[in-house]
């Protein structure tokens, strides 16, 4: 019992540290940075305000030809097609990204402890990174649709 009772102190003090006394936006507004002008409000808010869109909501959920997926900002190549798979979530979702791509930070808000995700070249919002993804990896990156664009291999 003493030791649950710690164990939710130590997860309390954490997210209070991480919310209201080191907020991750202060460290990440020197490195965010609006690079493609033509992004939508929505996408915007996604990226840089760590929103997420409607489930299903997005074309590139039944996208299956061979190429890259890129950052929707700054045109980073972040996954390859062929780690895509469908994770019945209505999120585009891979199972790796390419070397690089990401830097990760850990998301308190929900009351639970998850992964996300930023595109390493601008620090734009694209998910979070799950342990549940298929055999090979074992994670699932559950990205926003809105963040990326896909190139096709020609």
């Amino acid at each position: 019992m003493k030791k649950n009772k710690r164990k939710y102190l130590k997860h309390l003090g954490l997210v209070f540290i991480s919310t209201f006394l080191f907020p991750y936006k202060f460290l990440l507004s020197a490195s965010q940075k609006i690079i493609n002008p033509n992004l939508t409000e929505e996408q915007k808010k996604i990226m840089f305000k760590d929103g997420t869109e409607r489930p299903f909501a997005s074309p590139l959920n039944n996208e299956k030809r061979k190429g890259f997926f890129h950052c929707a900002n700054c045109g980073a190549k972040l996954f390859a097609s062929n780690s895509k798979f469908d994770s019945g979530t209505g999120w585009p979702s891979f199972s790796e990204s390419l070397p690089g791509a990401f830097k990760t930070k850990i998301d308190y808000s929900f009351g639970m402890q998850r992964t996300e995700y930023h595109c390493a070249k601008c620090g734009a919002h694209h998910g979070h990174v799950f342990n549940d993804g298929p055999k090979s990896t074992g994670k699932r990156f559950c990205n926003n649709g809105l963040c990326l664009f896909f190139k096709p291999e020609k």
